[in-house]
């Protein structure tokens, strides 16, 4: 049993590293399932992020992550960051690793979709320094919902982070963890054929946008003018 373990183990790590090198239609495929979260979230009133939670926006994180139950309960997950620009426009999304979602009314849930609103302009720099974690080094509460905005104060709309997730039972002002969410700068150096890092990516102008990233680019540009 202990050598069965032992190789069933192997084979795990063995997949992980084969799926390291990813190729840049996966990653393409990465940004436009973000992008389809995001519509599919501000599709109905009673999941949509309103306007006024748009208007505090700094910067927005997408999140898609997963389980894969086998033996060792692999969890994880991908998801990209943009940033609001002091002249209005809005980053390249930037590609990002996602840990374990932690939410503990997702038990069961074979994958947990969320979008984070991020109004304060300092929370994303801290992945200068490679990840942080949701929940814990940037504090996130469950944020308004269209179809709920006019029972919410002004509070709370200036919560650091302002959490979306598909899950049920989740009130605003609840506290929300989604785990640590990491840099993942090879991916970005795959999709935008560029070395420039997050940070260049995130605050510079200094990549043009590639076709693929545009349709992401302008949707969040409408939502947050």
């Amino acid at each position: 049993m202990k050598k069965f373990l032992l190789v069933s183990l192997a084979a795990l790590l063995g997949a992980t590293f084969a799926r390291a090198e990813t190729s840049r239609a996966d990653l393409v495929r990465r940004i436009e399932t973000c992008e389809a979260i995001l519509q599919t979230f501000q599709i109905r009133r009673d999941t949509a992020i309103p306007p006024e939670v748009w208007r505090q926006a700094k910067a927005v994180l997408i999140l898609n992550q997963f389980k894969a139950g086998f033996y060792f309960g692999v969890q994880g997950g991908y998801g990209v960051i943009m940033v609001k620009k002091p002249s209005g426009r809005w980053s390249v999304p930037v590609l990002l690793r996602a840990a374990e979602a932690s939410l503990g009314l997702q038990i069961g849930a074979k994958t947990v979709e969320s979008v984070f609103i991020i109004t304060d302009a300092n929370t994303p720099r801290m992945l200068f320094s490679q990840r942080f974690n949701v929940g814990v080094d940037a504090k996130a509460v469950a944020g308004p919902k269209a179809a709920e905005i006019e029972r919410n104060n002004e509070e709370l709309l200036q919560a650091p982070m302002l959490a979306y997730v598909k899950t049920v039972g989740l009130y605003a002002g609840a506290t929300v963890k989604a785990g640590h969410i990491a840099r993942n700068d090879s991916a970005n150096f795959v999709l935008y054929n560029t070395k420039y890092t997050l940070p260049e990516l995130l605050y510079s102008d200094w990549v043009t946008p590639p076709s693929e990233v545009q349709p992401l680019m302008a949707l969040v540009q409408k939502l947050a003018p």
